[in-house]
């Protein structure tokens, strides 16, 4: 993950912090620039043919159902433990856009809440929960793009 970050020229600062599994264990532990941390959750439709993997604002509620409408599907649920380790490499509690440059296949459609491009960074896990990267969310777009993923900037 770093070196596709450096490969891109993408700046970007490393706080490692004891393990944080949850938004508000992060936000606990009062991390330089806390409030650009991230809200990442792993979806799938209905039918469980399509992944996504949503990023928002921390202290952003996800309306499932808006972002549902949004992208035109019927509905969309949680993915499983199983889905998150298989399509993405991740356990629960290191859930993070970074993760989709484990998805070969580039399966999983990454969808950026545009509230975030009112923020000056985004913080998000480094596919570890015992660190958080902080970088401009244009260049994680740019990252998860130049791996062949797809990104769509919805409104909540």
């Amino acid at each position: 993950m770093y070196d596709a970050l450096n490969a891109l020229g993408i700046p970007y600062e490393v706080t490692e912090h004891p393990a944080a599994f949850t938004v508000e264990e992060i936000d606990g532990l009062n991390l330089p620039h806390g409030e650009l941390i991230a809200k990442n959750l792993f979806l799938r439709d209905d039918k469980g043919r399509r992944h996504f993997l949503l990023v928002l604002r921390k202290e952003k509620r996800a309306d499932l159902k808006a972002v549902a409408a949004a992208m035109g599907l019927g509905r969309l649920g949680f993915a499983s433990e199983e889905r998150l380790e298989r399509f993405l490499g991740l356990k629960k509690g290191s859930v993070s856009p970074l993760g989709v440059l484990n998805d070969g296949a580039r399966c999983v459609e990454v969808l950026l809440d545009a509230d975030l491009q009112e923020l000056p960074g985004i913080m998000v896990h480094p596919n570890d929960n015992t660190a958080s990267v902080l970088l401009r969310v244009e260049d994680l777009a740019r990252l998860i793009r130049a791996h062949g993923s797809r990104v769509t900037w919805i409104t909540i």
